[in-house]
């Protein structure tokens, strides 16, 4: 079966010739900010990939194709598009089948990327286990995720909204490796540190991309998350930020917000109550999560 792939310039000469490649996901140019600041963070942090020595491989869904990389009209069109699908697992193949545009999420990017050929995916944070899990059994794609598609995943942690104490024992009992970049605690995403210990530490990126072909080699199935904080001069801390996050949960429940609708609802709060700066903090770690997967790329290169 013809798999319905369709690679931007960029990318197609990229495989071609065997160069480091970093996939990244589009909903945050759908779902993260506003136009036209969704489209310029877009560009510059494939900018930042490209520094890194790396491709940039942004991933969406548009006319019954996955585009491994988007040539800059298409990503200026994503950018202005309305009622964009975001697509985990779940709904990848109907958006694919219906003609949807979609923009694809942690768990989303990552089979794209596998599909692609690419082993490096660079985000903000994954999803994980909702707070109040034990009743709603809201629990993120993306770790089952991590566990079965072997793509290393760069990101700040799980995104702070979450019970970050289960989501690490969601993705202990799954397998998946928590590897703390140059940390031994969990990023807060906002945040550099956390209050949770992080199981694997490791100082460069021979030591990630090592272990990514060991895993391989081993016959051991899914990828690595890799935990990178968020520059100290760019964090918002602990004390500050967790209030506003217990006001924005709070909120969420008074208003009967759940499932796919929590997330946008909380990081837009949060970003009201912080008058910005959330999102200031967020672009930043997207930056720094980009230039570690790009050496990570290119030592698996």
């Amino acid at each position: 079966m013809t798999l319905p792939l369709i690679y931007s310039a960029e990318v197609s000469a990229a495989l071609a010739a065997g160069k480091p490649i970093v996939a990244l996901e589009s909903t945050i140019i759908t779902h993260g900010m506003p136009w036209p600041q969704n489209r310029d963070t877009a560009l510059a942090v494939e900018a930042t990939v490209r520094e890194g020595g790396a491709t940039p491989a942004t991933i969406a869904i548009i006319d019954h194709k996955i585009c491994i990389g988007l040539e800059p009209e298409t990503l200026d069109e994503l950018a202005q598009a309305k009622d964009v699908m975001k697509l985990s697992r779940a709904d990848l193949a109907a958006a694919l089948a219906i003609g949807a545009t979609g923009a694809t999420t942690v768990a989303a990017t990552m089979i794209c990327a596998h599909l692609a050929g690419i082993h490096v995916f660079a985000t903000g944070g994954i999803g994980g286990v909702h707070r109040g899990a034990e009743s709603t059994f809201d629990i993120s794609a993306d770790l089952r995720e991590l566990s079965e598609t072997p793509v290393t995943v760069v990101a700040a942690g799980a995104k702070a909204i979450l019970d970050v104490p289960k989501t690490l024992e969601v993705l202990e009992t799954l397998g998946v490796p928590v590897i703390g970049y140059r940390t031994d605690t969990l990023p807060a995403f906002w945040s550099s540190q956390s209050a949770h210990p992080i199981p694997l530490r490791m100082e460069d990126a021979s030591q990630i991309a090592a272990a990514q072909r060991l895993r391989t080699e081993l016959g051991l199935p899914g990828g690595q998350l890799i935990a990178n904080p968020i520059p100290a001069d760019a964090e918002i801390p602990q004390a500050v930020i967790n209030p506003i996050i217990e006001q924005a949960l709070a909120e969420a429940e008074e208003q009967g917000i759940a499932a796919k609708a929590v997330t946008p609802f909380l990081l837009q709060r949060i970003f009201e109550l912080t008058d910005g700066t959330s999102l200031t903090a967020n672009i930043a770690l997207v930056h720094n999560n980009a230039r570690l997967a790009a050496a990570i790329a290119c030592e698996l290169s």
